[in-house]
């Protein structure tokens, strides 16, 4: 997330055909290699948590404006209408009041959505205007202006420091990886903060032999004509999967043809790539790499660039990835996490924080939030240090952002409010560190909610909050879209009532690795 008030992504990956992709309703998640690790010293000390006001939430999101049979596909699944996931939001770098969200909506059992929706605010979040993006057929999508897929998934949403705001998203057709499937990175840009969007530009486009996953975009703080995306793409057959990179250099107008920038070679891949620009103007892409020949090893890494994307160096991994996923502490069933996507967030100060979940400092037996610091555009890092602080619970979806004045915000949830109800109280929290990340303070950012126990949920409501208690922080968004120019705002957080085990679950639950079954012919997304 940016920060603490800028976006509240959910994922779900899964491991179709071995291969690890986020974004969809499989159910059959592969375990990763996690040993279990001594626990590190620790470097951050974590405060009692502090009491906070807690405002009052605006509802973003309203019914479906999708009509049935408009996808003009059938593929299976269960259509929940009116599930509204993997909502996020960007701040314009300059003027705070103009805010831009994006969600998918109505989720599929087996995958992706109906359609993106996006939602334009000009007074700070209290009220909204929502527009579909031309992603797929739902939301506007033709033949004609490159947007004719049955299905969409993986929003992510920008500003440049020219006030264009930039989208992309995962559109597909058909199952993945079998005959007559079509699947593409799509980008569209606003020149009016989202009232109205660009036909999609493909900045990849493959059928069966190739599944595009996990897309990021960021425009460049200093030169907003700078536009960068990254994802991975699988490669059916071989459990592969390189990062690949598309540059825009007149502000997403058009784009340079997309090339991998990392390939970790047969039976290894990349998993959620992101892009932040330090201070010095270095890119620096991070992301988790899984070798399935090491017994499933995952480790999080980046990959930099000194010269705006035309060279890249060798990867440096950071640590280990050891999550073992979020569970039911009741009755031990599954709780879709973002176990395998970390958040990475530049500092103005020239330092890149990194935050995940791992189960180091537990033994192996359950997750809380690590964070690792590097101050030299990405090329050492610390150790991993934890930051939530409640023993006994596991802590997941965690998001970093740092405010201009260099204090870190990492938001997560946990269950310590939960009880033997099969209600699963949830707990979102906002830990905040003015040392660089050696001592943290906690606050509640909301009271507890409940997920659902049921397969069954009710359709989930995105809404939007401001919290005094971070007022330079956007909700759960990990990376900044651009760098702040002017006094950090009021913080906005978007959030999302998770439902827990529900089949739509969207891009923050990273399908907690719970089984060691892997999935044959199921749609991630």
């Amino acid at each position: 997330m940016k920060g603490f008030a800028h976006w509240v992504r959910f994922a779900c990956c899964t491991l179709p055909l071995g291969l690890a992709a986020c974004g969809g309703g499989s159910k059959e998640p592969i375990t990763l290699s996690v040993p279990v690790a001594a626990s590190l010293p620790r470097t951050v000390s974590a405060a009692a948590s502090a009491p906070a006001a807690i405002d009052p939430q605006t509802k973003v999101s309203a019914a479906s404006p999708f009509t049935n049979g408009c996808d003009r596909e059938n593929i299976g699944g269960t259509l929940f209408i009116n599930a509204e996931v993997e909502p996020f939001l960007a701040i314009h770098p300059a003027d705070p009041q103009r805010r831009v969200g994006v969600w998918q909506q109505d989720r599929w059992s087996n995958g992706s959505s109906r359609g993106v929706m996006s939602a334009t605010s000009f007074d700070g979040g209290q009220t909204w205007t929502r527009r579909p993006i031309p992603f797929s057929r739902c939301g506007g999508g033709t033949a004609a202006n490159g947007g004719d897929f049955g299905r969409v998934s993986n929003p992510w949403v920008a500003y440049g420091a020219n006030g264009v705001v930039h989208a992309v998203g995962l559109a597909s057709s058909g199952a993945i990886f079998q005959n007559g499937s079509d699947n593409a990175i799509v980008a569209s840009r606003s020149l009016d903060d989202g009232l109205t969007w660009s036909n999609p530009i493909a900045l990849i486009r493959d059928g069966k032999g190739f599944f595009n996953d996990k897309d990021a975009i960021i425009a460049d703080p200093e030169n907003p004509d700078l536009v960068y995306a990254v994802w991975d793409r699988l490669v059916a057959g071989d459990n592969g999967g390189p990062t690949y990179f598309a540059r825009s250099i007149d502000s997403g107008a058009s784009w340079e043809p997309a090339k991998p920038i990392h390939d970790p070679g047969p039976r290894s891949q990349t998993i959620s790539n992101v892009t932040v620009v330090t201070r010095s103007g270095a890119l620096v892409v991070m992301f988790v790499q899984i070798d399935y020949d090491l017994g499933n090893r995952a480790r999080v890494a980046v990959v930099r660039s000194f010269d705006k994307g035309t060279s890249w160096t060798a990867p440096v991994f950071i640590a280990d990835l050891l999550s073992v996923g979020t569970r039911d502490p009741n009755t031990n069933q599954p709780v879709r996490d973002q176990s395998i996507i970390p958040m990475v967030s530049a500092a103005p100060n020239g330092a890149v924080y990194v935050v995940w979940q791992d189960s180091r400092f537990d033994g192996g037996a359950r997750d809380a939030i690590v964070i690792s610091r590097s101050l030299d555009d990405g090329a050492n890092w610390t150790p991993p240090a934890r930051v939530s602080t409640a023993a006994g619970v596991a802590a997941f979806d965690p998001a970093v952002h740092v405010r201009a004045d260099g204090a870190i915000g990492v938001t997560y949830y946990d269950f310590r409010s939960d009880g033997a109800a099969a209600t699963l109280l949830t707990d979102a929290w906002l830990a905040r560190s003015s040392d660089g990340g050696r001592s943290w303070t906690e606050s509640r950012i909301a009271e507890p909610f409940a997920i659902s126990p049921s397969h069954r949920a009710p359709p989930l409501a995105i809404s939007l909050a401001t919290t005094r208690a971070w007022p330079a922080m956007a909700p759960r968004s990990c990376r900044s879209s651009a760098r702040p120019t002017m006094p950090t705002p009021p913080t906005a957080r978007i959030s999302s009532m998770k439902s827990r085990h529900r089949p739509p679950a969207g891009r923050a639950a990273t399908c907690a690795p719970t089984a060691g079954r892997r999935n044959a012919g199921l749609r991630p997304r």
